[in-house]
């Protein structure tokens, strides 16, 4: 039994408000991929506020008509989509979405879109490439605490070369 035209707009409007909450879409094809294998790629999207939709291209097609930040998605709507949404670790999705593929061994990235560009299957793999969140906040205290350190030990040689210098200008003196 085919969809009512009522449950068709729930969808659109459901996809709409998906894609105004996303930051970044991953377009995979999700042909040979088992309900359980489905549902084991949802829940690890789940840490990086990800969501998989499988729903039919025209649906995705109504929903980013007329929405230039994703109107460039209209070339990868071919063949056996599922949809990638993601809001907040763009990295940690795009990482889950790797690890789901080299395990399963069964499903293709056709592309994404960030920022209303078309993103290349290099890209995309740069993204996944990237750091966590955490990782760079850590790197970046680092560094900083780093700089701290070595001003502080810089600030601290001034009295002690003044003091080395006065030592042995005395101890030349008096020789």
């Amino acid at each position: 039994m085919g969809r009512t035209l009522e449950s068709k707009q729930q969808i659109v409007e459901e996809l709409k408000q998906l894609l105004g909450e996303a930051e970044m879409a991953l377009v995979l094809d999700y042909q040979g991929l088992s309900i359980k294998e489905m549902s084991d790629l949802r829940t690890r999207l789940q840490s990086s506020n990800g969501v998989c939709k499988v729903t039919k291209n025209t649906l995705m097609r109504r929903a980013i008509d007329g929405d230039s930040a994703w109107s460039n998605l209209d070339s990868l709507l071919s063949g056996t989509n599922a949809f990638v949404l993601v809001k907040g670790d763009v990295g940690g999705a795009v990482k889950a979405v790797q690890a789901f593929q080299k395990e399963t061994k069964k499903s293709e990235t056709k592309g994404g879109l960030f920022e209303g560009k078309l993103l290349s299957q290099d890209e995309i793999k740069a993204i996944g490439d990237l750091p966590t969140k955490e990782v760079l906040m850590a790197q970046i205290a680092g560094s900083i605490n780093a700089v701290a350190t070595k001003v502080a030990v810089g600030i601290n040689e001034v009295p002690s070369g003044l003091a080395r210098a006065l030592k042995q200008h005395a101890e030349s003196g008096e020789s």
